[in-house]
């Protein structure tokens, strides 16, 4: 039976908390705010609880997560490389609504699903968020809702929609955009190919701002002969499904 807690009450917040880092440690499911939209969070580290996120969303491992951390350290620990760009977007970005696909260290155990040997990593501008993380440390965290369907920014919206596939819902009111974060593929600024930074999903995080840190490396804006130039350099890198 799930449990939900109204974190805006400080008896619930510490309860809620308790139950939360029991739960990940389980292998179980929770649901947490974040500054995008809520998400559904498991540990990165354990196959069968990242696969029982996948099958509570209704997704299939084509479809891997995103993975929280509480800082551009863990970023270095998860990424193969992380490029001069990169951190320039972070210490803009970050913490904030910017998901950030890299390769992963290739001796990292964990399996989130086809992710063609990238990840994808997001640091939440979420104080509740980024304490659970310090103690759990990464997590693989989807948007929490069924596949097909809108985003939940309320944790009942979550609940309906999850039900007792979640152990414990923590519930912070209603999301302060709603707006999930943007994904990028910096994958081939990792690679040192001549290839651009590519937006996977427009979010939070729009493609101006990006421009201002990026320049030229950021992809030409769909619809324009510069972005199908930019397309034909090379193949997507898999895109996380639904991230936070």
């Amino acid at each position: 039976m799930s449990s939900l807690f109204d974190c805006r009450d400080d008896a619930q917040l510490l309860a809620g908390m308790r139950r939360a880092r029991q739960a990940i440690a389980r292998g179980e499911l929770i649901v947490v705010p974040t500054d995008t939209v809520y998400g559904v969070a498991a540990d990165a580290f354990s196959p069968a609880a990242v696969a029982r996120l996948l099958a509570a969303k209704g997704r299939g491992r084509q479809s891997p997560p995103p993975v929280l951390v509480p800082g551009i350290n863990t970023l270095r620990a998860l990424a193969s490389e992380v490029p001069e760009a990169v951190e320039r977007l972070v210490e803009e970005f970050w913490p904030g609504g910017l998901t950030i696909v890299l390769p992963a260290q290739p001796s990292l155990s964990w399996d989130l699903g086809d992710t063609h040997g990238t990840v994808a990593v997001r640091m939440p501008a979420h104080p509740m968020v980024l304490e659970l993380l310090e103690e759990t440390g990464p997590l693989a965290v989807s948007s929490a809702n069924l596949t097909g369907k809108a985003a939940a920014i309320e944790a009942v919206d979550a609940e309906r929609m999850l039900g007792d596939s979640v152990e414990v819902y923590l519930d912070d009111g209603a999301s302060s955009t709603g707006i999930p974060s943007t994904i990028i593929d910096a994958t081939g600024l990792a690679h040192g190919a001549d290839r651009k930074v590519r937006v996977l999903r427009d979010g939070a995080v729009d493609r101006d701002a990006l421009r201002r840190v990026l320049g030229d490396l950021l992809e030409a804006d769909p619809g324009t002969e510069d972005a199908e130039s930019d397309r034909e350099q090379g193949d997507d890198a898999q895109a996380a499904g639904g991230g936070a």
